[in-house]
């Protein structure tokens, strides 16, 4: 069905996802390849922020700029996903003006571009749709650097009080060696003991 919406060309570049498609009548297995794909390997992700600022705290700020984007244009996406979902921000630029959604294109196609490599270094067929992509923009795609780490990975989540009396739901501290107090008997023993002593 799908094939048939297609012209000649468009047929032929997206040859490879859709004979996995026709060829594979086992939902189950596509599924479980979409995930193996893309969930299990963060160089494949279907988010486009995390393969230029990681886990890093830019990500949510890029997030927002882009969330404003779609409801300057009237849209407010009714779902789950963030907004640098792929298939999300796809199903965007097709319903906003050609000159503005090509200009978005343009902007994403660096990073589209990239995943579109490791894919086709991993022989998958998804490769195909990021290759036709890339061919939908006069913008030459520029190398990216490796995303950072997360900035809060190598922190001790720490729950309670500040010195200063207050007391915040969730903070992180270095992790630091904690000194440990070991007494000879418990003191609160010895406490009932002078009680009753003095008794």
């Amino acid at each position: 069905m799908l094939r048939s919406l297609l012209n000649q060309e468009q047929a032929g570049h997206l040859a490879p996802i859709l004979d996995l498609l026709a060829n594979n009548p086992d939902l189950i297995q596509l599924q479980e390849q979409y995930v193996e794909t893309f969930d299990s390997k963060p160089s494949h992700s279907l988010h486009l922020f995390e393969h230029i600022h990681g886990e890093s705290r830019d990500r949510g700020q890029a997030m927002v700029d882009l969330r404003n984007e779609y409801i300057e244009h009237g849209l407010l996406p009714d779902t789950t996903e963030l907004p640098d979902y792929i298939p999300l921000f796809l199903e965007f630029l097709s319903q906003i003006p050609a000159e503005k959604a090509a200009e978005l294109l343009g902007d994403a196609i660096h990073i589209l571009s990239r995943i579109q490599e490791k894919l086709a270094r991993a022989q998958s067929p998804y490769a195909a749709i990021f290759q036709v992509l890339r061919g939908m923009t006069p913008v030459e795609p520029e190398p990216l650097p490796e995303p950072p780490q997360g900035d809060m990975e190598e922190t001790m989540v720490t729950f309670g009080p500040n010195a200063d009396g207050t007391e915040p739901m969730l903070y992180r501290k270095p992790a630091v060696d904690q000194p440990v107090t070991f007494y000879e008997t418990d003191p609160r023993k010895e406490t009932v003991s002078n009680i009753a002593a003095e008794k």
